[in-house]
């Protein structure tokens, strides 16, 4: 069975994992899905494996955001998408895709959940996604299409029989990455073809006699697959332009990012703007429940009022309305540091003392978040517990994050306590700790915003080395651990697995020489348990060579091509992970050969890129980085041999990249500055390559300008 997030006792069952990062690919995997399927005895939500957690229905405790528009608030806008999304499409002109698009805190999480429970209290067939950032497979897309298709099957039971055919007939639609089937494909197997198949019935049934089905996608911003976001974008809107009259409704919220506003601000999308119903009156109604169900709680507070009389009174009320601006999440914070208990050590010990200081709060989220961080700032263990949450690939528990540092648990809890203002603090040790919104992980990380509190990446190295030394741990209180897949495995060891590498690669730069003699030496320690698992082998390689990068010493790199090599052999074709394996020691020859100039280590480099390329067909997460690296090997062999086949094939490769990385994509520069080298060695001059856009080496990379990147001496 899957792996919980947080458990502290999880079961887990045939184990695979995905992980890439940098120049090193990692992987961890059993049986594949396709080996171990069968379907005959299985219900539909265990061959699926939706993802529980994402839907509307989770627990909002454990799995963020924790939103719900408050009685009286959001009332105009809620009614607005609940009549546009209850209301049958009669004209091939409706909108069937709506877009509510807003600034951080402004409660458009708050207005999905609420949405989605007024379709349930309905009877309304509805069906949800809740994205949020650093959430594991919640902040990925891969297992977007059969987390809805298990939720459909269940509100629309007729579905069902629909999705089954399309898995019997391609089970790599079920796999949870990219698997070589598109997002676009897998949406439509599973997803829009079941659903057309019964809306085309005669008897629809009950389900769709209460309005059309919806769709709700939240968060869309905070999913890392920017690329695959637009697919899924376009999908929709071809099939709704196919389909005009289908009775589906999608409905999107999100933040205004530009790889979502150039797909969906066009005519076929009905478009929400927050701003244009931010209402006063709304964090009225949230502030007058806040306050009465606090005071009502707060025994110090209803002295205060027996002799003093109303608290707050109507002036504070009017100030704090007028201080708070129409956010949502500033309002909450502000009401929780006001009500906050007294034992927190705060020099304003009561509610009563504490409003005046919160209408000097700094209005703005970092400035929010840099007068609740100091609150903690003095305890013990303060930085490393904030660096480690703000860098974490996933939540971990209280229980694993003092596992991981090596403290104890109430030392966590002591530091957090005062936090949860803007951290969500589980009342248990094994439930995981969450952000109550994902800006504050984008204020930690950038140190121009978050100053003194700051995550600096050297804490990567940390909790890299961390991890490495907790995965020795238990491979020496269980030297099987990782070879049975029915043992137990905590939620740290999990983490260990699936993300140490990560954390190596996100630290590179940071890392001291001892740092890395460290890492190499416990690497050692855990492969000499189990000397066969490949996985241990590639972390050992990838601690050799990059600490070989720092001394410039050819033996780390010597040992590591050696490592990857006896990796390789161990998982021959056709073994999932062989594309990383190929790809790895591609990269450790080609750097070889850039540092001793060996033709034969960029002949095999070059070979070994082909075949994991040709593993990764499109649409791969992973074959950006394949084209790359194949088209640098074959770049450089053109500077030694001038065969203009090798230069037209490298241009040919990372002009593929480029048009994978589209004008709102972070890497877009980097991989234009790579196509340009080529060209310009292909057109002599940089100065004929600006002067000739119309040439034809620059067909098919229409939209991007070059002249940015052209030599400043030029």
């Amino acid at each position: 069975m899957n792996v919980l997030q947080g458990s502290r006792d999880a079961y887990v069952e045939n184990l695979v994992t995905y992980q890439v990062e940098g120049d090193f690919h990692h992987n961890h995997g059993s049986a594949s899905a396709e080996q171990k399927l069968t379907f005959s005895p299985l219900g539909l939500c265990k061959i699926l494996r939706p993802i529980i957690d994402a839907s509307h229905t989770r627990d909002r405790k454990r799995s963020p955001p924790d939103s719900a528009c408050f009685p009286g608030t959001r009332q105009q806008v809620v009614k607005n998408v609940n009549t546009w999304a209850r209301n049958d499409v009669t004209t091939d002109s409706e909108p069937h895709l709506r877009w509510m698009h807003g600034y951080v805190g402004s409660g458009k999480s708050s207005i999905s959940q609420e949405v989605c429970d007024t379709s349930d209290r309905e009877d309304r067939p509805v069906v949800s996604f809740f994205f949020f950032r650093n959430a594991g497979d919640r902040s990925k897309i891969w297992r977007l299409a059969t987390t809805l298709a298990s939720q459909m099957a269940a509100v629309i039971p007729q579905t069902e029989p629909f999705i089954r055919e399309a898995v019997q007939a391609n089970r790599a639609l079920l796999a949870p990455n990219e698997g070589g089937v598109s997002l676009r494909t897998r949406m439509q197997r599973l997803v829009y073809a079941p659903f057309k198949a019964v809306a085309q019935l005669k008897k629809r049934g009950r389900a769709l006699t209460k309005g059309p089905f919806l769709i709700v996608l939240d968060g869309l911003d905070e999913c890392d697959n920017k690329d695959e976001v637009q697919e899924l974008i376009d999908g929709m809107l071809m099939f709704f332009n196919e389909n005009p009259l289908i009775p589906l409704r999608v409905f999107i919220t999100s933040r205004v990012e530009e790889h979502i506003k150039s797909r969906l601000d066009v005519p076929a999308v009905m478009l929400d703007n927050l701003v244009d119903h931010c209402s006063d009156d709304d964090i009225v109604t949230f502030l007058q429940i806040l306050f009465e169900d606090g005071c009502r709680r707060n025994s110090v507070v209803r002295a205060y009022v027996r002799r003093h009389g109303q608290w707050p009174t109507r002036s504070d009320k009017r100030k704090l309305v007028q201080h708070i601006g129409g956010s949502f999440i500033f309002a909450s914070a502000v009401f929780k540091f006001i009500m906050a208990t007294n034992a927190e050590g705060s020099h304003a010990p009561t509610p009563m003392d504490r409003l005046p200081l919160a209408l000097k709060m700094n209005p703005g989220l970092d400035g929010l978040y840099t007068q609740t961080l100091s609150r903690s700032m003095h305890l013990p263990h303060f930085s490393n517990i904030i660096s480690t949450i703000a860098l974490l690939q996933e939540p971990l528990p209280i229980s694993g994050i003092a596992e991981l540092l090596g403290i104890e648990t109430y030392e966590v809890v002591n530091v957090l306590v005062n936090l949860q203002a803007i951290i969500q603090v589980p009342g248990t040790d094994d439930i995981p700790v969450t952000l109550c919104h994902t800006s504050l992980r984008d204020f930690l990380t950038t140190q121009s915003r978050s100053g003194d509190f700051f995550a600096h990446p050297s804490h990567h190295v940390r909790i890299y080395l961390l991890c490495l030394e907790h995965g020795l741990k238990v491979l020496r209180e269980d030297p099987g651990l990782f070879i049975d897949s029915r043992k137990r495995i905590f939620a740290l060891t999990y983490y260990d697995l699936r993300y140490s590498v990560v954390h190596m690669e996100y630290g590179r730069g940071c890392f001291e020489p001892m740092e890395f003699d460290s890492a190499v030496h416990l690497c050692r320690e855990r492969l000499a348990i189990q000397p066969d698992d490949p996985d241990l082998i590639t972390t050992l390689a990838a601690a050799v060579h990059r600490r070989d990068d720092q001394t410039e010493s050819l033996t780390g790199l010597t040992e590591a091509i050696s490592l990857h090599r006896e990796a390789l052999e161990l998982q021959p074709s056709p073994h999932p992970n062989r594309s990383s394996s190929l790809y790895n020691l591609g990269n450790a020859l080609l750097d070889r050969h850039r540092r001793t100039g060996n033709i034969a280590d960029l002949e095999e480099a070059i070979s070994l890129h082909r075949e994991a390329l040709e593993l990764r067909p499109s649409p791969h997460p992973d074959r950006s980085d394949s084209l790359n690296n194949l088209g640098n090997a074959l770049l450089d062999c053109y500077q030694r041999t001038e065969t203009i086949a090798d230069l037209e094939e490298a241009i040919s490769l990372l002009r593929e990249k480029l048009e994978l990385r589209p004008p709102s994509h972070p890497d877009r520069s980097v991989a234009l500055e790579n196509l340009l080298i080529p060209l310009q060695l292909m057109h002599g001059k940089s100065q004929t390559l600006l002067s000739t856009r119309g040439n034809s080496s620059l067909r098919g990379t229409s939209h991007i300008s070059l002249s940015c990147w052209a030599p400043e001496s030029s």
